[in-house]
């Protein structure tokens, strides 16, 4: 069983950074897809990033796109997503996610099989 576990959420001010750190377990990590989402108070939840197994290929959403950079260290089972240029609408509980039949990058929840707890976002105007 793959178990994902999120790190580096916090309070911050508009304009500010933060990179969340997503930690994983299991053999599929080196191999499969991953992917960062998030959901906010009463909202459904919103694709955020996604990568490759090998780390070659990435895809952001237009909402994020230029400030957001996805990265994976496949070492040492961790994912990683830096945030720039932060808006008070990026607020949310932000989750990482793992593929468990897929190598290319996704925006489709559907075709995560593993998720982690969460950690929250608070960008402040």
């Amino acid at each position: 069983q793959v178990q994902l576990v999120e790190s580096g959420g916090g309070l911050v001010q508009a304009g500010g950074s933060l990179t969340l750190s997503c930690a994983a377990s299991g053999r599929t990590f080196s191999y499969y897809t991953m992917g960062w989402f998030r959901q906010a108070p009463g909202k459904e939840r919103e694709f955020v990033a996604s990568i490759s197994g090998s780390g070659g290929t990435t895809y952001y959403p237009d909402s994020v796109k230029g400030r957001f950079t996805i990265s994976r260290v496949n070492a040492k089972n961790t994912v990683y997503l830096q945030m720039n240029s932060l808006k008070p609408e990026d607020t949310a509980v932000y989750y990482c996610a793992e593929c468990g039949s897929y190598y290319q990058p996704s925006s489709n929840p559907s075709d995560y099989d593993y998720w982690g707890p969460g950690t929250q976002v608070t960008v402040s105007s």
